[in-house]
């Protein structure tokens, strides 16, 4: 005898899995179909299904299929196990599970979902010894979750799906899915992605009303707090919306970590785009809470601060540029208008001045590469911004005394440990020239200063009580 079976497609726009980052969804009702069974099928077909289990359902199931691989229901059989292999805790099978429902239909919305959250939860299980490793090992799953989250935001609802059951799986999935894209963008430091997707699935859930409380989850916060991490990676960095994004994730989340964290980026971005003064810094964080996009007037309601070619008026209004220490100098020469930089090397190509306190980053017999005080940051290697071609040494005598010759050699050999790569040595040499990019200023005719004959007779700026201002000198 043959029963007619009537098969509920058990996954149709419904199967809800676990940590959803906006909401659990509810099952969506589902889909039937009818056909016809032997009643040994039946038999097999029945007992598979009234499994009780997760695990024990799903290995039914899948013995079903291998008994009955032509089955009328297998399909609907197959898109029932993804979720029951995810409440078994079998992620591998879960994997599988989806991969063969897509061969059968490669549009299947809720499959291609169910794929994005797999491949997603998979990256998430990533781990090593070192985790400097981790990021990079994630990315191929990532991407796999990205890719299934694109094919589900394009795939067409199914033609057997009524427009509200539709509608509830989107509110289930795209934010989700967004959010998948955004973060697998973001491993790889693709900013512009990682923004694109984020503000698209807060557009989504801002849109409806009925979404509105997801926009205060916790996970609603670690978004944003990725979305303000975004314009932080970004070149060049967008810091107005970070400060903007990072301000309202810690206003948001309940995580202290991520609270601190989030706290100080904002401040952070915030000084890097309005200056050092906290005056505005209450308003956007105002800002921040009331509202999750910025405000369309949030660049001019927090002002930015002045550009480089305003600071340098500024100095240059107050102080000669012949007085300007020699981080000033550099600053403006990297960061100036033509005028503004004509203006300063005016002022330095030709001159001699005398340098102490150089570190020594590289040296030859003929050069030495050196980084200025100014260029010195604690705890980092020196960076060199002054290169100074050596003056040839003098001959001695062609009727050198023994002890000239000793004083000779004795003066050569001070010279070469005090120009040695790490020491800090006083220079003298004249202006030559300049490359902004990477910045290098090049003297001629240099000489090593060596401590007992180190009394200039014109110092440098930097070392002569000139004005010294804040602006930063060096532009990395």
């Amino acid at each position: 005898m043959k029963r007619i079976v009537k098969a509920a497609l058990l996954t149709s726009l419904a199967a809800a899995l676990p940590m959803m980052l906006f909401a659990q969804g509810a099952a969506a009702p589902a889909a039937a179909s009818q056909c016809q069974m032997a009643d040994a099928e039946y038999q097999v077909y029945n007992n598979a299904n009234t499994q009780t289990q997760p695990a024990a359902k799903a290995a039914a199931l899948d013995a079903y299929l291998t008994q009955f691989p032509n089955s009328c229901v297998k399909l609907q059989t197959l898109q029932a196990l993804p979720s029951l292999y995810v409440q078994a805790g079998d992620m591998t099978k879960a994997i599988s599970a989806a991969d063969r429902v897509l061969q059968l239909d490669p549009n299947d919305v809720t499959t291609l979902a169910q794929e994005a959250y797999l491949h997603y939860t998979a990256a998430s299980k990533v781990t090593d010894a070192d985790a400097t490793k981790i990021p990079a090992e994630r990315q191929p799953e990532l991407d796999q979750a990205a890719s299934f989250a694109q094919k589900a935001l394009a795939a067409p609802k199914p033609a057997n799906v009524d427009d509200a059951t539709f509608t509830k799986f989107k509110e289930q999935w795209y934010p989700l899915l967004d959010s998948y894209i955004a973060f697998a963008a973001l491993n790889k430091k693709d900013s512009a992605d990682a923004e694109d997707f984020y503000k698209k699935e807060f557009a989504f859930v801002q849109g409806d009303p009925t979404l509105a409380p997801m926009l205060k989850t916790p996970a609603a916060a670690a978004d944003t707090y990725f979305l303000a991490t975004a314009y932080y990676q970004a070149q060049p960095p967008d810091y107005l919306n970070c400060a903007f994004y990072a301000s309202r994730a810690a206003g948001l989340t309940q995580d202290a970590a991520m609270k601190t964290q989030a706290g100080q980026i904002a401040k952070y971005c915030y000084h890097q785009y309005h200056g050092q003064t906290d005056d505005q810094y209450d308003k956007l964080t105002q800002l921040a809470q009331a509202n999750v996009t910025p405000p369309a007037d949030l660049a001019t309601t927090i002002t930015p601060k002045p550009t480089p070619a305003e600071t340098i008026a500024g100095i240059l209004k107050t102080t000669t540029p012949d007085q300007l220490a020699t981080a000033d100098k550099e600053y403006i020469l990297q960061n100036g208008t033509p005028e503004q930089v004509q203006q300063v090397w005016d002022t330095m190509k030709g001159k001699a001045f005398q340098f102490p306190g150089m570190v020594v980053v590289s040296s030859t017999p003929t050069q030495i590469q050196v980084a200025s005080p100014g260029a010195v940051v604690p705890g980092q290697p020196p960076t060199a911004d002054f290169t100074f071609n050596l003056a040839p040494p003098e001959d001695l005598p062609a009727k050198a005394t023994l002890a000239q010759k000793k004083a000779y050699e004795k003066k050569q050999a001070a010279i070469a440990a005090a120009i040695a790569p790490g020491q800090t040595v006083t220079l003298s040499g004249t202006f030559d020239s300049y490359t902004p990019k990477p910045f290098m200023i090049t003297m001629t005719d240099g000489q090593v200063i060596l401590p007992e004959a180190a009394k200039p007779t014109k110092p440098s700026p930097a070392h002569a009580g000139a004005a010294h201002h804040t602006a930063p000198h060096r532009a990395k």
